[in-house]
């Protein structure tokens, strides 16, 4: 019994799973963030072509 109380509390790897999980959830935070003042200018941008066109036509 002492044995399998002193693995549980050696054990590390629900430890590692988490700071995997930490880091993933990191990555998608700053992706949606990139990716939103991304689209922003990329509308901006497509908006003003779109005028543009309709402006010459």
């Amino acid at each position: 019994m002492t044995n399998l109380i002193k693995n549980f509390a050696n054990d590390e790897s629900g430890a590692t799973a988490i700071e995997y999980g930490l880091i993933a959830a990191l990555i998608a935070v700053a992706l949606i963030t990139t990716l939103g003042a991304l689209g922003k200018n990329l509308d901006a941008t497509f908006k003003g072509v779109s005028d543009k066109l309709v402006q010459a036509s």
